[in-house]
């Protein structure tokens, strides 16, 4: 849960630096626009779309529990837009960046925190996950594949594409993969010490 709020945080304040959203945030902000509904909405309908996908490229039954995640994920979206939507909407260069910059970090890190729970990843971080499987690439080349599909899709629904979203293409990736190892280390320091020998 605490990976989830950290994450839709991070990207809420994607979404109101105006500089651009992550390739998969400006596919839901452009189905937003074009269709209505509110951005949190999108966030489930879309992602029970790639859990269907996801399970078909596993040949596995759908991760359930993982409706669960994307439906947390896309009230959290929605709350923390209406928490911040009229305080943090920065006009000015360089306050849009700082709030990219802080967006960009705290999705990464709500997204490394919660891969080591025992709740099923978000559709899309499943997905990273398959890839990553399948192809024999690492975690970071897996999201870079994944984010150049999703830009052209949300390209096609004038989504909020960027130089933020071409940094969340870029980086994101990169940074989950800087958090993982810490965040591990303290989730094996907090359990038992019978369960860390394991």
């Amino acid at each position: 849960m605490i990976g989830l709020i950290i994450l839709t945080l991070g990207i809420a304040l994607t979404i109101q630096s105006a500089l651009g959203t992550s390739p998969f945030d400006a596919l839901l902000v452009g189905l937003y626009r074009t269709f209505g509904l509110t951005i949190g909405s999108w966030e489930i309908v879309v992602g029970t779309t790639m859990l269907l996908l996801n399970a078909l490229a596993e040949k596995k039954q759908p991760e359930y529990v993982a409706f669960l995640t994307s439906f947390l994920t896309g009230v959290g979206i929605d709350t923390w837009l209406f928490l911040i939507q009229d305080h943090l909407a920065p006009t000015v260069w360089s306050g849009q960046t700082i709030v990219l910059i802080l967006g960009l970090l705290f999705s990464a890190l709500g997204i490394a925190t919660y891969l080591h729970s025992n709740i099923a990843p978000n559709p899309m971080d499943r997905s990273m996950l398959i890839v990553s499987e399948l192809t024999g690439w690492n975690v970071s080349n897996a999201r870079v594949a994944i984010n150049a599909t999703l830009v052209i899709v949300a390209f096609l629904f004038s989504g909020p594409i960027g130089i933020g979203t071409l940094a969340n293409a870029l980086f994101s990736g990169m940074i989950i993969a800087f958090f993982l190892p810490y965040i591990n280390a303290m989730r094996q320091k907090s359990l038992p010490k019978a369960e860390r020998a394991s």
